[in-house]
């Protein structure tokens, strides 16, 4: 354990920050890399092979050492994980620029940090192991020096929550839940523009709105009523009768007044009998006699 330098610690907190943010920088690169494999998988339908490689948990930041020297033996980490080791690195950096920036505070001849920078000073001995940066280890140790064996050491089993619960919280390896792992593959299928429904919508689908096989498309007929259309029989299409209505009043009105003048109505005489050619002759001769 190195003893406590102070311009040793300003250095190594100055390094840490830079060597943070380069670490973030590639982490972003490979968890782009990595989004864009779970795209076509998705692409491809491959959902399973999608989910394990986004909610996947074994591989842990701690590895991250170890991944760099044997890429050809580990497989590449997975998106979750990824995204909460980048929210860790993003705290520590915050921290170490916190603690540049309250450096007299922290500089003070005291066994316990100063409330100002306590939290800065827990969250780093506690995570540092967790990470792959050498510069930040070697910070941890001038602060373990700085405030001896028994503090390092409740730091380091977080006695009574001396280190940040937001801390804690990207340190823990847990498997994440099956709504979490949806919400990740739905706005990785987003940012791709590829269409994906997760799986538990999947198969809680309905027949709602669908047609089952053997039920016709047209609705259903009414008891007592005659289907007719382009396939009905002519005998079904002659049954189909009117029913008879009764007569309106104009109607009613002419039939009365027709039998009223068929009763009035005097009958026809019958022609008068043709009278004899001779006799209409004798007549006329007595007409012209009287002349």
């Amino acid at each position: 354990m190195a003893p406590w330098n102070p311009t040793k610690a300003k250095v190594q907190l100055r390094l840490s920050v830079q060597r943070l943010r380069t670490l973030q920088e590639k982490k972003e690169a490979q968890a782009k890399a990595t989004r864009r494999d779970v795209a076509t998988l998705l692409e491809k339908g491959k959902l399973e092979t999608a989910r394990i490689k986004v909610e996947n948990s074994q591989s842990t930041p701690v590895l991250a050492s170890f991944c760099v020297c044997h890429l050809s033996l580990v497989p590449p980490p997975p998106v979750i994980n990824e995204d909460i080791y980048l929210e860790l690195l993003e705290l520590l950096e915050l921290y170490c620029e916190l603690l540049i920036a309250r450096f007299g505070l922290l500089d003070q001849n005291t066994r316990e940090p100063d409330a100002a920078v306590s939290e800065g000073v827990c969250a780093i001995i506690h995570a540092a192991p967790r990470t792959e940066l050498k510069e930040l280890h070697i910070l941890r140790d001038l602060l373990m020096h700085k405030y001896g064996r028994d503090f390092s050491s409740a730091v380091m089993e977080n006695r009574d929550g001396c280190v940040t619960e937001r801390v804690v919280k990207k340190l823990v390896v847990d498997m994440p839940s099956s709504e979490l792992v949806d919400a990740y593959l739905v706005e990785i299928a987003k940012a791709y523009n590829i269409q994906y429904q997760p799986l538990h919508k999947e198969n809680g689908g309905g027949d709602e709105g669908g047609v089952k096989e053997g039920e016709s498309e047209k609705s259903p007929v009414p008891e007592g009523a005659i289907a007719v259309g382009p396939g009905a029989e002519a005998s079904d299409k002659s049954a189909l009768k009117l029913p008879d209505l009764p007569p309106t009043e104009e109607e009613d009105g002419k039939k009365e007044s027709s039998d009223a003048s068929s009763n009035t109505k005097p009958a026809s005489k019958s022609p008068p009998p043709k009278e004899d050619d001779f006799d209409v002759l004798a007549q006329r001769f007595a007409a012209l006699k009287k002349r």
